[in-house]
């Protein structure tokens, strides 16, 4: 067998459960690996919202901007070449300016609102935007329904985007509940992606608010717990800390173990093989003891070398 064709053959099996910048980068790594037309991403809504008439989808804006190769690597977030005369003139006229939209990036949320308002679902949006900028790699939003990903706060009860920009995610939280999805659906697209697919990866995003979300939805959770042999899930905890995020912070406030074992243990009944940190190798059998393989690694993602290790560990 050709090498192009290992890379067809394998390529045809990966569906990725998605969050934010975490997978984005798993995603783009992935996508020169294997042919990235047979990669589905099945992403996070939870922190979607509407402002200022608008429907934003952060995660799938995410990634869809790091795979078209137009990130903005400064910020983490939106779109390289960005400029802000839309926000400083909401600002000066006493509008809520603190979700910050650069005036690029605008033009993809009027963009799906308008789809949206025509009767387009966000699947179908999500579908011609990644046309437009090129992206290969299937996109999938877990469900065309609403979700919202809340916090019971000490400030209260605080929407995604209220506890993450506004309060700078820096709040302690007591639980979290995503609004919605007991009656949400997962869409026929990622049914069938999730089972027809040979291999399920969860990427290394915040397991409470960007997988956690996507396992609520009825039906994705049980769809893992059957095939949990041919799940991976790559830890985005390493020696104990989040690389980016409120991930460990979250993890220690909910009552989890804050450690690759603790994230093991968060999944506990969906995944088969766990891929963790160097940094963690001295707690490989401890997570073989929860009656799973281990994969020892490096998780970090920011060498394109280390990316594709990486890469190498999920595919293998």
């Amino acid at each position: 067998m050709s090498e192009m064709d290992t890379r067809c053959r394998v390529s045809k099996v990966i569906a990725v459960l998605s969050g934010g910048v975490g997978a984005a980068r798993l995603l783009a790594a992935l996508s020169e690996s294997l042919d990235p037309n047979e990669i589905t991403a099945i992403v996070n809504v939870g922190d979607d919202l509407v402002m200022h008439g608008l429907t934003i989808c952060p995660d799938l804006d995410t990634i869809m901007y790091t795979l078209a190769g137009r990130n903005n690597h400064e910020l983490g977030w939106g779109l390289a070449g960005e400029s802000w005369r839309v926000m400083e003139e909401l600002n000066a006229l006493g509008g809520a300016a603190w979700f910050r939209l650069g005036d690029r990036d605008l033009a993809t949320h009027l963009y799906r609102s308008q789809r949206l308002s025509e009767g387009a679902t966000k699947t179908q949006v999500t579908a011609e935007l990644c046309e437009r900028l090129g992206v290969k790699v299937r996109l999938l939003p877990v469900t065309n329904d609403v979700l919202a990903t809340v916090f019971d706060t000490d400030l209260g009860r605080l929407s995604f985007q209220e506890y993450f920009v506004r309060h700078h995610h820096d709040v302690a939280v007591t639980a979290i509940d995503v609004v919605g999805a007991d009656q949400a659906t997962a869409t026929p697209d990622v049914r069938a992606a999730l089972v027809e697919a040979s291999r399920i990866v969860i990427a290394p995003s915040n397991p409470l608010i960007s997988i956690d979300p996507l396992l609520r939805v009825p039906g994705v959770r049980e769809v893992l717990e059957q095939r949990r042999d041919v799940v991976v899930g790559v830890s985005p905890i390493i020696d104990g800390r989040a690389l980016k995020g409120p991930a460990d912070r979250l993890l220690a406030e909910l009552g989890h173990e804050v450690s690759c074992l603790g994230v093991v243990d968060f999944y506990k009944g969906l995944v088969g093989t766990w891929i963790i940190d160097e940094a963690d190798a001295d707690r490989a059998d401890e997570v073989r003891g929860r009656g799973v393989n281990v994969t020892v690694t490096t998780t970090i993602m920011a060498e394109r070398e280390n990316a594709q290790r990486l890469c190498a560990a999920v595919l293998a």
